[in-house]
This record gives C-alpha cells, sequence and structure tokens, in this order.
C-alpha cells in the first residue's frame, strides 16, 4: 500500500466513535473500479455483454459513445442501483453486486455523483443543497458543517450565492452547485452524468475545468459520461468508447481519436451515416410507396 497517498475523510456515523475526520490509505497501484466479464441487459436487450474495464485511481475516465451504449447503465452498476447478470463490479476491489445493503451503503458514501442537469432540491436553499449530505451521513456539528459547506461553494465560485434558491440559477450555476454538493463528504469517487448537457460555451468550459481541477488537487478518481468530444477529449486521462454491448475503443484522447475502428471513427468524427445508420430499420421503400418505374421517375 502506498502509504504517501493519505486522505482526510469525513466520518460517517454507522461504528465511528471518534468525532470529526477518518484518515484513508489509498493504494494508486490498483484501479479503484473495475468491471470483469460484466454483462447487463434488459429482457433480451443485452446492453452489456462480457464487458471488461477499469478505472484508475486519481484519473479522469470518459465513457463514450452513441445514446443507449450502456454509459449511464455502467454508473448505475457502480454504484448498486442495479445488479449485472453476471460478472463482477468492483469497487476498492469489492464486489459491489454481491454486497448486503449496510456495505453498499458504505460504498456509496465513498462516491458523490453528478446527475443530469444537476438534480438539486427544489425547496432547499443553494446552502442547505450541499449541506444535505452532511447532515444525512454525518455527526458533524452544523458550525463544522457551515465551514464545510462554504469551502465546497468556494471552490466552485459560487460561496456568494449560499442563500439563492435553484429557480434563481442559471443552469451553468445549477451544476456548479450540484458538483459541491457531490464533493460534500470529500469522495474518493465522483461519477458526472453528462455535465455539459444544455450549457452555454463559458458555462461548458467553467465545467470541465472544474472537474480537471477537483480531480487533481482533491487526490479525486473521476468518470465523466458526455457526448461533448471536444472538452471531454480535453480534460480525460483515458476514453472508453463503448457500443454494441462492448468496448469499440480504449486509450488516451489522442489513440481514440485516431482510431481505425469504423464506429470509433464515424463517433469522433460526426458521420451522419456509418456503422450505426442514418436510417432506421424498415420496410423497402417499395413496400411503402409501390415500384419506381424505369428511369426513375413516376
Amino acid at each position: 500500500m502506498n502509504v504517501g497517498a493519505r486522505e482526510s475523510r469525513i466520518i460517517q456515523k454507522p461504528g465511528i466513535e471518534l468525532p470529526g475526520f477518518r484518515l484513508m490509505l489509498t493504494d494508486n497501484t490498483t484501479p479503484l473500479v473495475e468491471l470483469r466479464d460484466l454483462t447487463f441487459g434488459y429482457g433480451e436487450r443485452a446492453i452489456l455483454n462480457k464487458v471488461t474495464l477499469s478505472v484508475p485511481r486519481g484519473k479522469v475516465t470518459a465513457l463514450m459513445g452513441a445514446s443507449g451504449g450502456g454509459k449511464t447503465t455502467v454508473l448505475r452498476l457502480i454504484g448498486g442501483q442495479i445488479r449485472g447478470q453476471s460478472g463482477q463490479t468492483l469497487f476498492d476491489g469489492q464486489d459491489v453486486g454481491t454486497m448486503g445493503t449496510g456495505a453498499l451503503y458504505e460504498a456509496r458514501r465513498r462516491m458523490g455523483m453528478l446527475f443530469q442537469f444537476g438534480a438539486l432540491f427544489t425547496d432547499m436553499s443553494v446552502f442547505d443543497n450541499v449541506a444535505f449530505p452532511l447532515r444525512e451521513h454525518t455527526q458533524l456539528p452544523e458550525t463544522l458543517v457551515r465551514d464545510i459547506v462554504l469551502m465546497k461553494l468556494n471552490a466552485v465560485g459560487l460561496r456568494g450565492a449560499r442563500d439563492l434558491m435553484p429557480s434563481e440559477l442559471s443552469g451553468g450555476m445549477a451544476r456548479r452547485v450540484a458538483l459541491a454538493r457531490a464533493i460534500a463528504l470529500d469522495p474518493e469517487l465522483v461519477m458526472y452524468d453528462e455535465p455539459f448537457a444544455g450549457l452555454d460555451p463559458i458555462s461548458l468550459g467553467t465545467a470541465a475545468r472544474l472537474i480537471r481541477q477537483l480531480n487533481d488537487t482533491m487526490g479525486l478518481t473521476s468518470i465523466v459520461v458526455s457526448h461533448d468530444l471536444d472538452e471531454t477529449f480535453h480534460i480525460a486521462d483515458q476514453v472508453i468508447v463503448l457500443a454494441n454491448g462492448g468496448i469499440a475503443a480504449q486509450g488516451t484522447p489522442d489513440e481514440v481519436r485516431h482510431s481505425d475502428d469504423p464506429l470509433v471513427k464515424q463517433f469522433v468524427n460526426a458521420l451522419p451515416d456509418g456503422p450505426v445508420r442514418f436510417h432506421h430499420p424498415g420496410p423497402a421503400l417499395e413496400a411503402d410507396f409501390g415500384p419506381v418505374p424505369r428511369g426513375g421517375r413516376p
């Protein structure tokens, strides 16, 4: 174990006697998250078929691919919301799929999640949204909760917005508040589900920069699900492209951008046609419109 990689984590309620913080030792040589021969589907529709991948500690890993390719499904598997039909989903070496309720909740306290469009509590202020996980999962005094909330809001540039309600925030501000809430418990892993969707260029660039900066300054491990190629490739250390139930490409952003795989080429170059067809499968034209006369004109 790498003793030099020490992190201070906020204390949790179950089984903890000392107030304040607990010290975590992390081993940077092993992946924080692994999928091993993982298969998952809905009914007869396979979403992931014997997928094996790893997420290195301290890095930003991007999950990309066409809609319906299983990106958000991977996040749900890691968080234990769903369980694979076969294979393993490992978090820090422990199989999430076999965890009981107590172990699963303990693992989740080491994860942060930024949902699509933020998912803030609309009847709570910015301050209370960020304070929610601290009040729910710790026994910290309110004075310390206040300090932590303001530090997290300051990290995303919104300490001065503490008293605003979600309805008073722009889309970019709401996303940043959600990010402050996601890191409130000092998690080891933060998962981002479409963090750039619907943002203007300034807000998008700000969100991307924050993901990279917070990952590095806090020693986080980050998984980013996104369709935004430019910003995601700019901040990611590793890119995994999911397609057809498996991994179409995996490597550095530059390696993926220059992949020879036809589907990956179509994806990174935004081509309208290729392995992912422009036309949805359907009857032949003749079946709907009748035979075309010789010469091509009706």
